[in-house]
């Protein structure tokens, strides 16, 4: 059931929100962009890259110390020494994404984590080679899944299994993906979802999926690039087999900066599962011995490829510290849900025969992103930048905006509110 929340037009009801709410301060810990006066940009672009932490420069520029005084010997000396880097991050990403600490790891890129995960769970057969995406997935899926069942020899376009919004409507019906495992999950061997959709932002359901999915034999992962940091995650308990994401949206971490990784436990110790191998997953103790069979870190350590560039590991752990502040992603759903909903409900209230919201109503089936639809597409977009508005345009006719709890105020989305009707009614920047 929805909640019921009693908002106000005035941007005194806003104001008061922020003072209210407990999460407010989290704010002051970002650099906020600014506009060419002087004014904080209205920032709502966090789904696309998060903003800045402002103690990301000391956590980096330690390292640069470290390197600067240390060289070589930074790689076990000091606090924070750099060959076991990655594991300083693991508490608290595990926290984020659901997982227990030896199912989750940071490495690498999202579509190489991606690749490394469809080397060990896309395994057809000539009786079970399907693997079930949305008809819409985000290129970096579509293209390594295609490319990935390609090498296995099989025709990607009879290979793949989309499920699509029905006709005239913009989101994915939960009983339809349920129609489609049901009806085609014998010929299913993976089934790659989202957990939020990059358009739309429809929050999938992850556990009911994962169970029909292993109802049917199928293995179940997960692209969580827009999921991670901004909806609650329970990985473990819902059995995903794996999911990758990436760090540098509602993560905080940096444009371009190293993913994250899960493998559930009871893939932990399966060593005969078939992996692409480097020195970096080699068992601990023998790693430097340069000699020998690979032996594979258990769990998912041991899908690690090379050491990780310490720089970036060392902008994530930043923002980890910040998330650990804010108490983690309980407190942090429940400011989302009262903000998005007050953005919502301000759209409705002033443009509501203007733009069409596209993302699912219900707090519980989104994330912190509403999807516009609006007359002017594209040039309205360009229009809202020069009035100090961050958004994000997708073809061919939606405008992203994502008022993220960590950094952006109920002010924000007034002010958003208020400057998209002052276009809409037609006046100039």
């Amino acid at each position: 059931m929805r909640p019921s929340y009693k908002f106000e037009t005035g941007v005194s009801f806003a104001r008061r929100m922020d003072q209210q709410d407990a999460l407010s301060l989290i704010r002051e810990k970002f650099h906020i962009p600014r506009t060419n006066d002087g004014k904080d940009a209205i920032y709502l672009c966090g789904n696309s890259l998060g903003l800045q932490p402002k103690n990301v420069s000391a956590f980096v520029g330690a390292e640069l110390e470290n390197w600067q005084r240390l060289g070589v010997k930074g790689h076990f000396e000091g606090e924070f020494s750099w060959m076991p880097y990655h594991e300083f991050l693991t508490p608290d990403m595990s926290e984020i994404v659901g997982g227990e600490q030896k199912e989750v790891v940071v490495m690498n890129s999202l579509t190489v984590n991606l690749h490394l995960m469809l080397v060990s769970f896309y395994r057809p057969t000539t009786d079970r080679y399907k693997i079930l995406i949305e008809d819409q997935a985000f290129p970096s899926d579509r293209f390594a899944i295609r490319s990935q069942i390609a090498f296995h020899g099989f025709d990607p376009d009879s290979a793949l299994c989309l499920v699509r919004p029905r006709f005239g409507e913009q989101v994915i019906r939960d009983e339809d993906i349920c129609e489609i495992i049901e009806r085609e999950g014998h010929e299913i061997a993976l089934i790659l979802l989202p957990g939020v959709q990059y358009y739309t932002g429809q929050v999938f359901d992850m556990a009911e999926i994962t169970r029909l999915g292993h109802q049917k034999k199928c293995l179940v992962g997960y692209d969580l690039a827009h999921a991670a940091g901004n909806i609650p995650l329970e990985l473990h308990d819902w059995g995903a087999d794996f999911a990758v994401w990436c760090t540098y949206k509602y993560l905080n971490s940096g444009p371009g900066s190293v993913g994250g990784c899960f493998v559930h436990a009871r893939h932990s110790v399966a060593i005969d599962v078939p992996r692409f191998t480097g020195w970096w997953g080699q068992e601990k103790s023998d790693r430097f011995e340069m000699t020998g069979p690979f032996r594979p870190t258990e769990g998912v350590e041991g899908w690690q490829i090379s050491n990780p560039p310490i720089l970036s590991l060392a902008a994530i752990r930043a923002s980890l510290e910040i998330f650990r502040d804010a108490g983690f992603m309980l407190p942090l759903k429940k400011k989302s849900e009262t903000l998005t909903t007050y953005l919502q409900w301000l759209l409705k209230f002033h443009l509501g025969h203007e733009i069409t919201v596209v993302t699912p109503e219900e707090p519980h089936r989104r994330g912190c992103q509403l999807s516009l639809i609006v007359p002017g597409d594209q040039p309205l977009f360009y229009k809202l930048d020069e009035v100090g508005v961050v958004c994000d345009w997708r073809a061919p006719d939606v405008i992203r905006i994502a008022p993220v709890p960590l950094y952006n105020s109920f002010e924000d989305c007034f002010r958003f509110v208020k400057k998209l009707k002052f276009l809409l009614d037609g006046n100039n920047p």
